[in-house]
This record gives structure tokens, sequence and C-alpha cells, in this order.
């Protein structure tokens, strides 16, 4: 027995030398899953080499704790890593007077913190899967189960804070519409959940392939094949729209790079080509029409003196309009409601701000490391988490830039009555890699809450997006460019909508029960 076990570490240990390279290879195919490469395909194997690494390691007590972490935390390196490197296009800063390396240290910087945020994930659930088993085997059943209760408990909570993109659901989006569809179910949880489950299949398979009687391939194929016959069965749900519901919106996408933005220049740009844009839009017969996150980058006081707010009271259409808005001695970042008499009839502050780029966490501390990057004297603070948008036309569900990774602020409008989603951001300075991921991410919103989306940016991508994620038209990058389509509002709310994400507390529960039965079952024993 002794030498059988010598010979079992011995392979385990040679094993354990392409480990490294299985697991990181497993993160950048998650990697690519996503823009700019969109290989959507391969989510639904790219984590089943870190799954079996872990697995192993569960059943390996002699296993010293460093070594196992490795294996996550390079896959953790490979994904966010790699889906998260359009944060260096922030660099250069030079614009800010920030110095040219003094700009890549911040951007480099940048992108490490958020990358080792990823792993951090990733590394907590191989250890929370780990100590779940013991050391012992457990049915296929019972580990898939806890595995994936786990990873849908811990993306949402780390959801909850500051910092959240990289969803594995996300990898779906825009192409896969079909399995995005269970997001109208238990929103990002239940595609998470589909992923890391047929991916947790395809790996126990693998590890037991020798003592079960099917191909081992077959069950993951099998789950795979049924969940996105579920997803198509909500695809295919007519839209049903009416003519009563029916309203026609035009974006602008303005086109001022962050280099000038915030300079005389940028602001005579700005002023002439939103109103340019607004005027054109109006003649097209819009209802309403849609400005980008700061497309007038100045306070709330002088954007009522602007041409675009003469041209509003002169053409007597509402336009919602990107700016500032004053809260005491700081400001928000918001978006403003104008009607015909030129008055602001509703406003919406960014409640999710980018961390470092809008605010610096914990800046009594590390203030005086890193410069606060905004180029406004005053600070920027957060809007409140509860609030309502409502306009001329209804209830609105709105979504300022970043926020549109954060699922909670898109369900919790559309629950209270918001009947379409208007998403305003900036992206500009990055690669089209950036702003090709937030679009896919308000197309998963508007599947969620099954509602019509604008999204008005001010570099791209512009676009609509109806309730199934169709994308009905999507700007260029870098250009200039207004649009109109029509949209419905829809009071409908979907499973989603009205009980949140129920998945993952009902999978934590199915793997408290089946650790407390394999406890009570020892304890008889």
């Amino acid at each position: 027995m002794p030498q059988r076990r010598g010979r079992e570490r011995g392979r385990e240990g040679e094993r354990g030398g392409w480990g490294e390279l299985f697991a990181l290879l497993g993160g950048v195919l998650m990697g690519v899953t996503v823009a700019p490469f969109n290989v959507w395909f391969l989510a639904w194997v790219a984590l089943s080499p870190l799954w079996v690494l872990v697995r192993e390691g569960c059943e390996d007590s002699g296993l010293k704790w460093w070594r196992f972490l490795v294996y996550p935390a390079l896959w953790g390196v490979g994904y966010h890593g790699l889906a998260l490197f359009w944060i260096t296009g922030i660099h250069p800063m030079t614009w800010m007077g920030i110095p040219w390396l003094t700009s890549l240290a911040i951007a480099f910087l940048c992108w490490v913190l958020i990358t080792l945020w990823g792993v951090a994930l990733v590394s907590v659930w191989a250890v929370l899967f780990r100590l779940s088993h013991r050391g012992k085997s457990l049915p296929i059943f019972s580990s898939v189960i806890i595995g994936t209760a786990l990873w849908c408990a811990l993306e949402q909570f780390w959801s909850m804070g500051a910092l959240w993109w990289t969803s594995i659901s996300y990898t779906q989006s825009p192409y896969n519409l079909v399995i995005l569809h269970l997001g109208q179910l238990s929103g990002t949880s239940a595609v998470t959940g589909a992923i890391v489950a047929v991916n947790a299949l395809l790996a126990e398979g693998w590890l037991r392939r020798r003592t079960i009687k099917l191909p081992f391939y077959l069950p993951p194929l099998g789950l795979c094949l049924i969940l996105h016959a579920v997803g198509y069965g909500l695809y295919l749900t007519p839209l049903a729209e009416s003519v009563e519901t029916a309203l026609k919106v035009g974006v602008i996408q303005g086109n001022i790079g962050n280099d000038i933005k915030l300079s005389p220049v940028g602001f005579q740009r700005a002023i002439a080509g939103y109103t340019k844009g607004y005027i054109r839009l109006v003649d097209e017969g819009v209802n309403a029409v849609l400005t980008p996150e700061g497309a007038l980058p100045f306070f709330l006081r002088d954007i009522k003196n602007s041409n675009l707010v003469a041209a509003i009271k002169e053409k007597g259409i509402t336009a919602w309009v990107g700016g500032f808005g004053e809260r005491g001695t700081s400001y928000n970042n918001s978006l403003f409601t104008f009607t015909a008499t030129g008055e602001v009839f509703s406003r919406y502050d960014k409640h999710k701000l980018v961390p470092v780029g809008e605010y610096i966490p914990f800046e009594e501390i590390l203030g005086g490391i890193i410069n606060r990057l905004s180029p406004l004297e005053a600070h920027q603070v957060p809007g409140a988490e509860n609030q309502i948008f409502d306009t001329p036309f209804g209830r609105a569900i709105v979504g300022i830039c970043y926020e549109s990774a954060f699922p909670e602020q898109f369900r919790r409008q559309a629950a209270a009555g918001g009947e379409f989603i208007l998403s305003a951001a900036n992206n500009a300075h990055y690669s089209v890699a950036m702003p090709a991921q937030h679009h896919a991410q308000d197309i998963m919103r508007a599947i969620e809450s099954d509602r019509w989306a604008v999204r008005a940016t001010n570099t791209g991508y512009s676009g609509f997006v109806n309730p199934h994620g169709k994308t009905l038209w999507i700007s260029g990058h870098n250009t200039y460019e207004t649009h109109a389509e029509t949209i419905y509002r829809r009071q409908s709310k979907t499973l989603y909508v009205r009980w949140g994400n129920w998945l993952t507390p009902l999978l934590l529960i199915l793997g408290i029960l089946i650790l407390g039965l394999r406890q009570y079952r020892q304890v008889k024993s």
C-alpha cells in the first residue's frame, strides 16, 4: 500500500509540472471569450482545467496550500488580466498634467490591482471548495452543486462592492443571446451557474472516465443543450409591442476626446456638436434625445445658459443631457431631463463611481501616493442608491457608464416601474475592447429586465438594443454620429426583476444540506 501511494504521489508530481501551465491556459481561454477576441464558446470548457486541478488537490491531503493556490491564481491572471487589459488605455494622461512615466505607472498599477481582485475571487473559491471536500471525494452531483454554488455566491458578493466587471456570464454577450435569456430567471447567476456547472460536469467526467459507463463528455453536453433549449424558449417569446407605447429616441455621439474635453476648445466643440445633433434629430421627428455621460462637462447652472438648452426651448423636444450636478461643495456625475421649457424635470446622479478614476479608495491613506485623477477641483461623490428617474414619457431605468456592470442597479429600477433603459457613457481614451465589452454588459441588462435600451456614448459604441438583446443599430468608434430609432415602453416583470438572484441562495442551501448529510452519515458510521 505505501508503495502504491508513493507511485500515485509520483504521478501527481509529474502532472504538477504541467498543472501550472494548464491552469494559466484555461484562464487565457476564458479571457479570449470577450472583446476584442469574442471566442465566446470557449467559456464552456475553459474552467474545466482549473476544476480538475482543484479537485485533485482536494483529495491530496499532502499538497501544500501554497502549491494548491498557484492554480487558481494563474487561472485568475489569465482570465481577469487578459479581459481587463483595456484598462491600460488610460495611459497617457499627460493631458491631465500627469507626467508620462507617472501615467504609465498608474495605468500599470490599475491593471495589476483589478487583476489581483479577480484572482482573489478565484482563489477564495478554490479554498472554500477544498475545505468543503475535507480530503474526501464527493459524488459528482454533490461536487458540482457545491462548486457552482460557491462560484455564484462569490460573484454576487464581489458585485456588491465598488470594483466589478468580469462576471463569467458576460463571456456570452453579445453573441450567445439564447443562453443570456437565462438571466430573465435569476440574473447573471443563472448564466454563470450554467457555465460553471457544464465545466464541472466535464471535469468530473474526465476525472472518473475509467469508472463511469457513459463517455465522459455526454453529461456536460446534454446539460449544455438543455440549458440552451430553456434559453431558446425564452428567446422566442414575442415582444408584442403596441403603438401607444412607442417612443422615437435619438442619440448623439459627440466624439470629443478626453485630451480636449475639459479645455475651452472641448467646451466649444461640445456645445456646437450636441446642439447641431439635437436640431438634426428633432427635424427627424424624435420624441426625445439622449446625450452621453458628461456631454456638457460643466455644472448645471452653466448648462442652463448653453446654446443646447436654448435650442430645447425653441424646438420643444425633451433631451437627456449629461453634465455635473452640484452637491454642496462636491459634485455628481449626472443625467438631467430638460423639457420644452428648458427646466430640469428630473435628475439622476451616478451611484457606482470608478475606483481611482472618479474617487480614491482610502483617500486619507492613498491620497498622498496617488493624486486624484478628476480634473475638477471639487470632489465627485456618489448619488443615492435608491434613485428613481421620471420623465415626461414615464419612468426610466438609468445607468451611467460603469454602472452597466452592476445588474442590481437596473433590476431595482425595473422593479420600481422603469419602462425603458437609458445608458449614458463616456468610453473615451480606450481601445475598442472596452466599449465593446460595455455594449455587451448593456445587452445583458436589457435581456434581464425585458426592456428596450438606448445607449449614448462619447466616442462609441452608441446603440439601440431590444429586450431580446438584438442590437438594432450600433455606431462606429471615434466618430461623430446621430441616430434615431423607435423603442417601446414596457411594464412586464421578469422572474429576476420580481425575485432577484434567488438561484444562488437555493444552490447554497442545497450545498449545505449535502455537506450536512455527509457529516451525519460519518457520525452514524
